[in-house]
């Protein structure tokens, strides 16, 4: 890295190509650039593959969520930064004794890396929570909560009060650790999920999605300006693209469950999955559904169940999955892609009676799926929605439509054109002497 600039990389929720070509930021300062993203488009795997420069199938990070086969559990949002394989992109910076900081990233728990602040709730016993952040050093949190004169407020971050606010925190702690004599790394990643809220409730097109993406704009600039003052070049990158929903959720688990497939076991008029016996069931994650199977002949028979599926564009079987970086022990048997406009929904039944219990709540741990719905309200007060149809925007897929946005104060030798590319020169940069 040359010794006299240090280097902010920015990963931006929801920063889409389609969004930035139709709404330019206001700043001329901040030229934006087109790239592809790695395919799944989804959080957890775009930032696998830019901190290892590699796609999923050497990574591991298939989606924000894994089914781990030994256990028979689906966890979803795990921290440990050993769920992503392979070396990092900033390890020659360690090596040369200088410090990294990676802020808000998923998998950023036990990171090789100098500073580390990720959010991190106690869950209470009898419910309830005590909000908090993970800090290395252990002190980094508190230290920031008194710099900037309020605890990070993790309802903004997600939920159905999850805003654009999420970002405000997260750019005064970025800047405050940028501006730091003894805390100032010389590869600082930080991330801002705030666009993303608002895309996805109210699709790409909505004048409530143009107001959260100007206030985007405002928080770049405000990071674009404060790096430049404390000696930082910028890497700034959107990690999907956010589509319309025109057709609608599709229900895979439902069509498992109607052939036999998908077991599970009432509890009171609730039905809670039965992993242990059932012989398929699709992990769902926006427009990218794995279907694990517990043997052949049930991959042959989850094949046929799921053949006529009105919305699904793609059914890749293992000889597909390689093809698409996707050929790992940690894929599913069958991975699903939605058509333009369809999203995958976790739910497998039909009768609100049977609706498990944390159906209605913000659980994203348990829910063996990524659940949009917990950006909206439900009935009865303090329960979120479990009405599919109110999603309005939606990622993942591969095609047409998946450019991201990047912009940088560096002067690349090469054109980036994909996210891996971007990781690698970023890489480049970083080991120059």
């Amino acid at each position: 890295m040359p010794s006299d600039r240090r280097l902010l990389v920015v990963s931006v929720a929801g920063l889409g190509w389609d969004l930035v070509s139709l709404h330019q930021p206001p700043d001329a300062g901040i030229a934006f650039r087109q790239a592809e993203t790695v395919f799944p488009a989804v959080t957890c795997t775009v930032q696998g593959s830019f901190r290892t420069a590699s796609r999923p199938a050497q990574h591991g990070m298939i989606a924000n969520g894994l089914y781990f086969r030994h256990i028979q559990r689906v966890m979803f949002w795990e921290q440990s930064a050993s769920l992503v394989v392979g070396p990092r992109i900033w390890e020659g910076v360690r090596r040369a004794g200088k410090k990294v900081g990676i802020l808000f990233w998923q998998q950023g728990l036990g990171e090789q890396a100098d500073i580390i602040l990720s959010p991190r709730p106690i869950h209470k016993h009898h419910g309830g929570m005590i909000q908090d952040c993970y800090s290395q050093p252990h002190d980094l949190y508190e230290r920031l909560c008194a710099a900037i004169g309020r605890p990070f407020d993790l309802a903004n971050y997600w939920g159905p009060l999850a805003s654009v606010r999420a970002n405000e925190w997260i750019v005064d702690a970025t800047c405050e650790i940028m501006r730091s004599r003894d805390l100032a790394p010389d590869l600082l990643f930080t991330y801002l999920p705030g666009l993303d809220y608002d895309l996805q409730r109210h699709g790409p097109n909505h004048r409530k999605s143009f107001q959260c993406l100007e206030k985007s704009y405002a928080d770049f600039s405000n990071l674009w300006k404060n790096a430049e003052a404390s000696g930082y070049d910028v890497v700034l990158f959107g990690d999907y693209s956010i589509e319309p929903v025109t057709g609608g959720p599709l229900f895979p688990n439902r069509r498992l469950r109607d052939a036999g497939l998908f077991a599970t076991r009432t509890v009171g008029d609730a039905a809670y999955p039965d992993f242990f016996t059932s012989r398929a069931f699709a992990m769902v994650d926006h427009q990218v559904a794995h279907v694990y199977c517990a043997d052949e002949p049930s991959v042959r028979k989850a094949q046929d169940a799921l053949r006529h599926f009105d919305g699904v564009g793609e059914i890749l079987d293992r000889r597909a999955q390689h093809e698409a970086g996707l050929d790992l022990e940690r894929s599913g048997d069958l991975v699903l892609v939605a058509q333009k406009g369809y999203w995958f929904a976790y739910p497998w039944w039909t009768e609100r009676s049977e609706a498990p219990d944390y159906a209605a709540h913000v659980d994203i741990h348990n829910k063996p799926g990524f659940d949009p719905c917990e950006l909206f309200l439900g009935w009865p007060p303090m329960s979120v929605s479990q009405d599919a149809s109110r999603i309005r925007g939606t990622h993942g897929r591969r095609g047409s439509g998946t450019g991201i946005a990047w912009a940088s104060s560096l002067k690349f030798e090469k054109q980036p054109h994909t996210l891996i590319d971007l990781a690698l020169a970023v890489q480049r940069h970083v080991e120059a002497p």
